[in-house]
């Protein structure tokens, strides 16, 4: 993460805009000092950790940009604003004014962005690596859109340059975990789920992407004739998974071994260099389980704030873990802002957690983007602000 290492800083007289950097306002508490900075379409906080003889000045990492370059930038006019030369300790970043990327229409920054550009039929791809399968699937169905989701950077850097070679423009990437992806698509909407390869984890079952949740999802999601595909070295997977969409009233499955298909990735080669089994799993007519549920806004508006509550707010203010059935509420930091409070929360469901400021003077807002319209994050919210109305009385929620 690039940050750098200073003895001192100046005063922070905000706001304060250079080179198109502007640092709007701040936020503290006794360790950590947050600055909202704005650079053309992105909002962000900077952190400055306080330590015994020295400040480190980096990206807070629940709001860092997309974009590496605009922290490289915020960084550098930081530090040409509120630092002495002779106070950097050490630095670690290097912004060049050339380092901003253009925007490629094959990646989406947010499901905001991915949802406006989904239309007519699609293809998922979880966990597409390499990017051969997907990119496979994408050159010989040319009228449909094939989504792919993948959490480690690299890979959907790599497969949008490999896509813009081969001119495929009928690809659309996004870095999250799949189980969110799946929470946010409307039902019925998508023909094919692929999993490929992912993980065994035999030992740490827990940790797989397969749960009674997400098969309940993919039967959502997937329309009348559409269809669930797992590939796989690992018996164990194969055996759970298919144990898991078992629970299903009336499903149809297709078996496979060892079957050759006309694409393989970089990790069946190796398999079969090795002799092992590869395993095929296809699964279709899955009756869904619940239907939709209408799920209301993120409504803050009927909560109201005087000076008073602020007071009792700051000073009740505990780091806390509510947790139920299905869903999860952690009160992380409070900060002290110039005309009220910056909250920290991590809320949701547990295998998809969300992290959000709100500001808190006479109403609640969100700082930045809503979080994503599902029930467990919708409950955790309601709680939220029941835990505020009460000002972190811990006895009526134990």
């Amino acid at each position: 993460m690039p940050n750098f290492k200073v003895k001192n800083i100046q005063d922070l007289i905000l706001p304060c805009k250079k080179e198109e950097v502007e640092f709007a306002w701040l936020a503290e508490n006794n360790n950590v000092i947050l600055v909202y900075t704005k650079l053309e379409e992105e909002n962000f906080f900077l952190q400055i950790k306080k330590e015994k003889n020295s400040f480190i000045i980096k990206a807070d990492k629940h709001t860092k940009p997309s974009k590496i370059a605009y922290l490289q930038k915020a960084l550098q006019v930081f530090k040409d604003s509120f630092c002495k030369n002779e106070d950097v300790i050490s630095e670690s970043f290097a912004f060049k004014q050339n380092a901003f990327i253009k925007e490629t229409p094959l990646i989406a920054q947010n499901f905001e962005q991915l949802i406006t550009k989904i239309k007519g039929r699609i293809y998922i791809e979880i966990g597409f690596g390499s990017g051969r399968h997907l990119l496979y699937q994408a050159k010989n169905n040319p009228g449909i859109l094939v989504v792919g989701v993948e959490i480690y950077n690299p890979a959907i850097t790599q497969v949008a340059k490999l896509a813009k070679a081969q001119n495929l423009d009928n690809i659309l990437l996004i870095q999250s975990d799949a189980r969110l992806l799946l929470s946010v698509l409307e039902s019925n909407s998508v023909e094919k789920i692929f999993l490929h390869f992912p993980v065994p984890w035999d030992k740490k079952p827990h940790r797989r992407v397969i749960t009674r949740d997400f098969c309940e999802e993919c039967a959502r999601v997937l329309g009348k004739n559409g269809r669930f595909e797992l590939r796989t070295d690992s018996y164990e997977y194969f055996d759970f998974t298919l144990k898991q969409f078992l629970y299903f009233n009336t499903p149809k499955f297709s078996l496979r071994k060892n079957e050759d298909l006309e694409i393989s990735s970089k990790y069946e080669d190796r398999w079969k260099r090795q002799n092992k089994d590869i395993f095929d799993l296809w699964v279709w007519n899955l009756d869904k389980t619940s239907n939709d549920i209408v799920l209301d806004d993120f409504d803050l508006s009927d909560i109201v704030f005087d000076q008073n509550d602020l007071i009792l707010l700051e000073k009740n203010f505990k780091n806390l873990t509510l947790k139920e059935d299905n869903f999860f509420l952690h009160f992380e930091n409070l900060y002290k802002a110039k005309q009220g409070l910056l909250l920290k929360v991590a809320f949701g469901a547990f295998n998809k957690p969300e992290h959000c400021y709100f500001y808190i003077d006479k109403k609640i807002n969100f700082i930045f983007q809503k979080p994503f319209k599902i029930k467990e994050n919708l409950k955790a919210i309601e709680k939220l602000k029941k835990v505020l109305k009460f000002h972190f009385d811990i006895t009526l929620f134990s």
